[in-house]
C-alpha cells in the first residue's frame, strides 16, 4: 500500500553512503592541503560539499530523514554565510514539503480509517496534497457541515521508515557534528527517535491541539484550528489560511518580521503555563501569519502590520511533538536567568549543580561559569534585542572552536533529560527568530510568563507594567 516499506533497502543504502561521501571528501580535502590551500579554506569547501549532499539526501526522503533535516534547518542561521548560502532554499524546502503520496494510496488510508463511504464526510475533498512532511500530508477539504478542513492523512508504514532513518543516522552522528558548529548532533537524534511513538499518534495530538484551541479560543495575538475529527492515521482540523513563516523569512517586510517572531516568544513561554504543554516542534513550516481581518488583508498590511502593535496573528499547527510540564516551564530556569542577569556567580553555580547540569564529580569556577552564559543570554537583557545571523553565528563560533574557553567549559557541563526538550525548543526558537532577522521584546514575555524570572516579592513597578504593554 505505501512507497515508504518497499523502499528501505533503498533509503537505508542513500542514507548509508552519505558517511562514505564525507570520507571521501575528507580525502580530497587532504590533497588539496598537500597541494598547498590553507586549512581554512579547505575545511570551508569539505563543509559546503558535505552539506550539499547531505540535504539533498535528505530532501528526497521522508520519514526520519526528513524529521532530522526539519530539526536541523532551524539551525541554518548558525553556519557560514559562504556555506549556508548554496543550500538555504533546500533546506527551508525542507520546512515546507515533500514529495507527496500516489493519491490512491491516500484513498486507500481514508477508506481503511473513515470507511468505505468516506466521501460522503465531505463536500469537497482535494486530491493534490496542499503540504507534505516527514510522516503524513495534508489535504484541503470541506466538512460536510460546511467548515473548510485540513485532513492530514499518516504514510502507511511511516512508524518503519522513522525508526530506521534516525537509527542509520544515528551512526555516524560525530560526522554530521562540523555542520552546526556548537551542536551536539546525537542527542538530537536520540531524543527524535524516542519521540517516534508519540508523534505517530493522531490521538495524543488531537488531545494536545485541542487544549491549545481551547485556551486561545479568544486569544487576539495566537490562533490553532480546532479539532474536527481523529481516528487512526487520520486527523482533520480546521483549515487555515495565511503566509507560511517561511515565506515570511524570505519576503516578509521587517514589520511582519517583528510581529512573527514577538508573536512566536510569546507563544513559547505562554503555552506551558497556560495550557501545561510545550509545543515542541518549531520549524517554520508548523506557523502561519495571518492578518486580523482576513477580508482586509491588503490595508492590514499596508498600514497595521507595525511589529506588535496589532494587525497580524501567528497561526499554530501540528501539534504531534508536545513536552507535558503540568507545572509550566521549571522555575529553575527563570531562577538561573535572573540570577545570571544579576551577576550572582554563586548563586548561579549552586543551582546548576542542584539540578544537575554540573556533576557531582565536576569542580568548575562560578566566575568561568557565569561568563560563558552571559552572551548566550544577551537577548534577555535589553527591552529589546534584534535576532541576526550574524549574533547566532558567533555563539555558535564560540561554543564550537576547541581553543575557546567557552568550548571547553560547555564540555564539562551536563543536560538533565528533563530539560533536553526544552532547551532544543528553545534553542530551535532562537534559529527562527534569527532567520526571521526579528526585533522581539523578549524581556516582556520573560517576565509575564516564566516561572522565577521576576521574584515573587518584587513585583512590577508601575513603570515596568506601562513598559511591556
Amino acid at each position: 500500500m505505501s512507497d515508504l516499506p518497499r523502499k528501505a533497502v533503498t533509503r537505508t543504502a542513500k542514507l548509508a553512503a552519505l558517511p562514505l561521501g564525507f570520507a571521501g571528501r575528507a580525502t580530497w580535502g587532504l590533497g588539496k592541503r598537500i597541494g598547498g590551500k590553507s586549512a581554512e579554506l579547505v575545511g570551508r569547501e569539505l563543509q559546503q560539499r558535505t552539506a550539499e549532499q547531505l540535504f539533498k539526501v535528505l530532501g528526497e526522503l521522508k520519514g526520519g530523514a526528513m524529521k532530522f533535516g526539519q530539526a536541523m534547518s532551524v539551525f541554518e542561521s548558525a553556519l557560514p554565510e559562504e556555506v549556508a548560502g548554496p543550500y538555504r532554499a533546500a533546506l527551508t524546502k525542507l520546512q515546507e514539503a515533500a514529495p507527496p503520496m500516489p493519491t490512491r494510496t491516500v484513498h486507500s488510508v481514508l477508506a481503511e480509517r473513515l470507511g468505505e463511504d468516506w466521501h460522503d464526510l465531505f463536500l469537497e475533498f482535494e486530491d493534490k496534497p496542499a503540504a507534505a512532511a516527514s510522516i503524513g500530508q495534508v489535504h484541503r477539504a470541506v466538512w460536510h457541515d460546511g467548515r473548510e478542513v485540513a485532513v492530514k492523512v499518516q504514510y502507511p508504514g511511516a512508524g518503519e521508515a522513522l525508526l530506521s532513518d534516525l537509527n542509520q543516522l544515528s551512526r555516524f552522528a560525530r560526522l554530521l557534528g562540523p555542520l552546526i558548529p556548537g551542536m551536539d548532533i546525537k542527542p538530537l537524534i536520540a531524543e527524535l527517535r524516542d519521540r517516534v511513538s508519540e508523534e505517530l499518534d493522531y490521538a495524543l495530538e488531537a488531545q494536545a491541539q485541542r487544549a491549545h484551541a481551547e485556551e486561545f479560543a479568544d486569544d487576539p495575538d495566537v490562533l490553532v484550528p480546532a479539532v474536527v475529527h481523529q481516528c487512526e492515521q487520520v486527523l482533520v482540523t480546521e483549515w487555515i489560511d495565511g503566509i507560511p513563516l517561511s515565506e515570511v523569512i524570505t519576503d516578509g517586510t521587517q514589520e511582519q518580521r517583528d510581529r512573527a517572531g514577538q508573536l512566536l516568544a510569546r507563544f513559547l513561554f505562554s503555552g506551558p503555563s497556560r495550557t501545561g504543554l510545550l509545543h515542541a516542534d518549531p520549524h517554520p513550516g508548523n506557523f502561519r501569519l495571518l492578518p486580523d481581518d482576513p477580508e482586509d488583508a491588503e490595508t492590514t498590511e499596508a498600514t497595521e502590520g507595525s511589529g506588535g502593535k496589532g494587525g497580524w496573528r501567528l497561526g499554530v499547527l501540528d501539534f504531534g511533538t508536545v513536552d507535558r510540564l503540568p507545572g509550566g516551564l521549571p522555575a529553575t530556569i527563570g531562577d538561573s536567568l535572573r540570577m545570571t542577569l544579576d551577576g550572582d556567580a554563586e548563586a548561579v553555580y549552586d543551582l546548576l549543580r542542584e539540578e544537575g547540569f554540573v556533576k557531582e564529580s565536576i569542580e568548575l569556577d562560578p566566575d568561568a561559569v557565569l561568563d560563558y552564559l552571559l552572551p548566550i543570554i544577551e537577548p534577555a537583557q535589553a527591552d529589546e534585542f534584534t535576532f541576526t545571523r550574524g549574533w547566532m553565528r558567533s555563539q555558535a563560533a564560540r561554543i564550537a572552536d576547541p581553543r575557546s574557553p567557552a568550548h571547553q567549559l560547555g564540555k564539562q557541563l551536563n543536560l538533565p533529560p528533563a530539560y533536553l526538550l526544552i532547551h532544543r525548543v528553545t534553542l530551535s526558537t532562537i534559529g527562527v527568530l534569527c532567520q526571521l532577522g526579528a526585533t522581539v521584546r523578549l524581556r516582556d514575555e520573560l517576565e509575564k510568563w516564566l516561572p522565577g524570572f521576576v521574584l515573587d516579592d518584587e513585583p512590577l513597578t508601575e513603570e515596568d507594567s506601562a513598559a511591556g504593554a
